[in-house]
């Protein structure tokens, strides 16, 4: 608003000329101002003394303070409704948000920094990164191939390729680019302390087994004979059929042990498949120990439980089978890709297959660096005794 060149007591006293019997005319004259100005005054100081008239001018300057209070308050109200459907949590996202209230609402930095509660400092900020157009162009590629991999995952995958990136950076961009892994919902589980696993030391000192399940296009269902040597974690079969007996299991452990060796101990579950009399016999001719986990205690066959759930997250919740054939062709070139390309982060981001090498060519620290990229020792020490008896054990 134009501020008057009168004060209050100016225009009291030009009032009070007026009242003395000047007329308009020559007052108007005199002062320099026009007839509407000074019928306004008399309008609005006429009986007024000097104070009171101060007085008056005090309270309207309140008054338009808080009107322009109220006025600011309410466009910071609608600005930030505009905003709720944003997320507004990263400086990034704050510096977009204050330009958009910059040019939307005529605001100035200060303010919109206000609004948002934010400081100016990071709205200023001007990014000095490199050009990462091609590691966002690989990276987009990898996870549109590997849909289920995390971002420390394809962040291996990339130093592999070449990449001189730390993790942060892919984390960053892995972000930008909304490629987010959702996680499915799995059902809950109990909570509680839990005697963990022991981690064999060597391979083929202990197999463990186990089944999985899934239909193809049109509809029949077919199992899935998974087998894992828990101590270096490589996937050593995946065997599908409609059916899978006693008799079945133990011929294709037998082809698995014509080309890896035997195994000291084998861990499955109670199902009939492995309490049959062709598993029985088997055991007994082999010399091989078999140890039966509890009855409904999955956890104690956690090494297979786990990669179960890497192979239904990754492969059989993304494919479509279409025949029994076609199962068994991309069931075994996923097995491949597992052990020689996957990498594991309980191996040090090493594949299954590198870390075996390395357990037989090495020992110690220098083992896990071995194309790795964390410092993880090649084994962890347990305790070297073992209760598995070269007999049928069940566990207690």
């Amino acid at each position: 608003m134009k501020r008057s060149r009168f004060t209050e007591e100016q225009i009291i006293g030009i009032l009070r000329e007026q009242e003395a019997g000047i007329p308009v005319a020559d007052l108007c004259r005199k002062h320099g101002l026009s007839s509407p100005t000074f019928y306004k005054w008399k309008a609005k100081y006429g009986g007024l003394d000097v104070s009171e008239a101060r007085r008056l001018k005090a309270l309207e300057d309140e008054n338009a303070k808080l009107k322009r209070m109220l006025a600011d308050s309410m466009l910071d109200n609608v600005a930030l409704k505009d905003l709720l459907g944003k997320k507004v949590v990263t400086p990034a996202a704050h510096r977009e948000a204050a330009a958009h209230l910059q040019s939307a609402y005529e605001m100035s930095e200060r303010r919109a920094c206000r609004v948002l509660g934010v400081d100016r400092t990071s709205v200023r900020y001007q990014a000095t990164r490199p050009d990462d157009g091609a590691l966002r162009d690989r990276l987009k590629a990898l996870a549109q191939e590997r849909r289920r991999f995390g971002y420390r995952r394809l962040h291996v995958m990339l130093r592999r390729e070449g990449h001189a990136v730390n993790r942060k950076r892919v984390q960053r961009i892995y972000r930008e680019e909304k490629l987010t892994v959702r996680r499915r919902g799995g059902r809950k589980r109990a909570i509680g302390t839990r005697r963990p696993l022991e981690i064999p030391l060597v391979a083929n000192q202990r197999w463990s087994l186990d089944f999985v399940s899934d239909q193809m296009t049109d509809g029949r269902r077919f199992r899935i004979l998974t087998v894992i040597d828990n101590c270096t974690r490589e996937c050593l079969g995946l065997v599908a059929d409609t059916s899978l007996s006693g008799r079945r299991v133990a011929r294709e452990l037998d082809a698995i042990i014509l080309r890896r060796g035997r195994p000291e101990t084998i861990v499955s579950d109670n199902g009939t498949e492995y309490t049959s009399n062709a598993i029985l016999a088997w055991a007994d001719d082999t010399g091989v120990g078999w140890h039966y986990i509890a009855p409904g205690k999955p956890q104690q066959n956690g090494f297979n439980e786990s990669f179960n759930g890497r192979l239904r997250d990754e492969l059989l919740n993304e494919t479509l089978f279409r025949s029994l054939p076609h199962a068994r062709a991309v069931l075994e070139a996923w097995r491949r890709d597992y052990n020689e390309s996957r990498p594991h982060s309980k191996l040090g981001w090493l594949t299954p297959k590198a870390y075996a090498q390395a357990l037989t060519g090495h020992s110690g620290r220098s083992a896990a660096l071995v194309d790795g990229c964390s410092d993880r020792p090649i084994a962890n020490p347990t305790n070297t005794s073992s209760d598995h008896q070269r007999t049928l054990v069940i566990a207690g």
